[in-house]
């Protein structure tokens, strides 16, 4: 592990239609064979940094840098995008904009069939691959009809297939529910320890990729690396915090109870954690909050009764499936890849018609009413940004549908100013939409919702590619519309979200409602978690390692305390 295959130095970058540079001065050395974890806000310049590694700069995105950079020894500009692709192989946290082939096979085969591997080899090595991400059954299916795990390995076993030795992947998880993010990050451990390769993980979600361990973790803010550390070393720092990005739930836990965090207690991942002197000032901080209030009754607003769905009549994606939305809730709709929560909300949307059952909206029967009747009180933010946009510059993309409604100039100005702060978009109000990063291409989506003041705002996936700092003031606003009677429906598989925001969580699994509880009642039973490919709270299973009296409680008197925290 002692060859440099990746070095900065003293590197900036700035795109040709900017006049900031998005990276300044980087200095850093990844060597053969590290596994380095790399995080950072939105927009801090992780993206670019990638792609500064992969080729995209400069051969697709043009602008001026300065200082030098080598990939194996080589600068970027000495080779074509090809031989760059060659040497770095890339997972994009959108798979589907990654597909070139009609069935996975095709698609793993692609970069050999460009390389004109013979066909004797190049099936040798496409079905070698797909066996080693454990897709082999699969070869024949189209990638379009995969789950989202499935396609993440399809892309992981094309790079695979053309054996380059740096492994980048950008946001693996983003699009994947919990248990399979957590299987995700296991197939990278697996892979990384077998071949040697070295591995490079942009990620959000901090805490599920330390599900397996990491050499370094590079901590990204304003363009420039603000800290490059061992995990034990960096955990145990206030470093994350500075940086507007969230720790393990745990950690912040133990110190809330005013406990100190030291890299000898092993805080890198929760089953190494020492806990020696941490369990009481855990079980005092715990009793000394109190019991946490249960929520109020509240009044019916969108009724599911006995939904029935297929998108053909031979397999049912929903079976029966009744539930209630209450007027000023914010409800998280959770389960695993394919169990229906997105469909729920293409039919509350008017986009499929149910094949059974009836919806009601302030409890009249909307079955008849148009998409656009329904887009008039339903708000939809897709899951995917690029699904959505459709103008060129990010003003005109939120103020779109204001003009559509014939809203005065004056009036769309003042609402699209005030939505675009609420989202952290204000200073990019004059860019191309096209400059932006993918999280902040998901608040362009969400601020085109946002503007136009809908009863119900579904919104799929509302955190994937967000940084905690953004995400937060993003849901603090959406949580706030609560009390104007807006209603708020989240399709999420991020558990963190869903603790900190959701009153309430409906689980679904196969088709049918299996839970409609409060999150941490949910994400404390083990059944429940298991069924829907849930992950059960590390907050839940620090309460169990330090055996405090009643577990549960830790999880609602850390969400309680840790709101009044950041709301100061």
């Amino acid at each position: 592990m002692n060859n440099t295959v990746i070095e900065f130095t003293d590197f900036s970058f700035t795109y040709r239609t900017q006049q900031e540079p998005t990276l300044r001065g980087i200095n850093l050395s990844i060597r053969e064979g590290e596994k380095v974890l790399i995080v950072g806000p939105s927009g801090c310049g992780k993206s670019t940094l990638a792609h500064c590694i992969n080729g995209l700069i400069p051969f697709y995105y043009p602008g001026e840098s300065e200082g030098s950079l080598r990939i194996a020894g080589q600068a970027p500009g000495e080779r074509s995008i090809a031989a760059m692709s060659q040497a770095v192989g890339t997972v994009l946290q959108d798979p589907d904009g990654q597909f070139v082939g009609l069935t996975v096979g095709e698609d793993i085969a692609f970069v050999l069939e460009n390389g004109a591997v013979s066909p004797a080899e190049m099936n040798e090595r496409v079905t070698a691959a797909a066996d080693a991400v454990g897709i082999g059954e699969l070869l024949l299916a189209s990638p379009q009809e995969l789950s989202g795990g499935q396609k993440q390995k399809t892309m992981l076993a094309g790079v695979l297939a053309g054996n380059v030795d740096i492994l980048l992947f950008d946001e693996p998880l983003a699009s994947l529910d919990p248990y399979t993010g957590t299987k995700t990050i296991e197939l990278i451990h697996r892979l990384q320890q077998e071949t040697g390769k070295t591995v490079i993980i942009i990620e959000h979600r901090l805490e599920e990729v330390l599900h397996r361990a990491v050499d370094r973790i590079i901590v990204m803010n304003d363009g420039a690396i603000v800290a490059d550390l061992p995990p034990a070393e960096l955990l145990s720092s206030r470093l994350l915090g500075e940086a507007g990005l969230r720790e393990p739930l745990y950690l912040t836990a133990l110190r809330y109870s005013g406990v100190t965090v030291t890299p000898e207690m092993r805080p890198e991942h929760l089953e190494l954690l020492q806990m020696e002197g941490a369990a009481g000032p855990l079980q005092r901080w715990m009793d000394g909050r109190g019991k946490q209030p249960e929520s109020a009754a509240a009044e019916p607003l969108l009724e599911l009764k006995e939904i029935s769905f297929g998108y053909d009549e031979k397999a049912e994606v929903l079976h029966r499936l009744s539930l209630t939305v209450n007027r000023g809730e914010m409800l998280a709709i959770a389960g695993r890849n394919g169990a229906g929560k997105s469909t729920v909300s293409k039919l509350i949307c008017g986009f499929y018609k149910p094949a059974s059952g009836s919806i009601r909206l302030n409890g009249r029967d909307i079955s008849r009413d148009s998409i656009r009747e329904r887009a008039e009180r339903i708000g939809f933010v897709m899951q995917n940004p690029n699904h959505m946009i459709s103008k060129t510059l990010l003003y005109d993309e939120v103020a779109f549908g204001l003009k559509l409604r014939g809203v005065p100039e004056e009036r769309i100005r003042e609402r699209v100013y005030n939505v675009l702060k609420i989202c952290g978009l204000h200073e990019f109000r004059e860019w191309p939409v096209s400059a932006l990063s993918y999280g902040q291409k998901k608040r362009v989506t969400i601020a085109s919702i946002l503007v136009l003041e809908p009863e119900i705002i579904i919104l799929d996936e509302p955190t994937a590619g967000q940084d905690y700092r953004h995400y937060n003031e993003m849901m603090e606003f959406l949580q706030g519309l609560g009390s104007r009677g807006i209603t708020v429906i989240m399709i999420t598989h991020d558990m963190h979200l869903m603790l900190e925001y959701a009153q309430r969580t409906v689980v679904l699994a196969d088709g049918k409602k299996l839970a409609d509880d409060r999150p941490e009642r949910i994400l404390t039973d083990r059944s429940i978690v298991e069924k829907a490919n849930l992950r059960e709270t590390s907050l839940y299973t620090l309460a169990l390692k330090a055996g405090l009296r009643k577990p549960e409680e830790l999880v609602r008197t850390f969400i309680a305390f840790d709101r009044g925290v950041r709301r100061g």
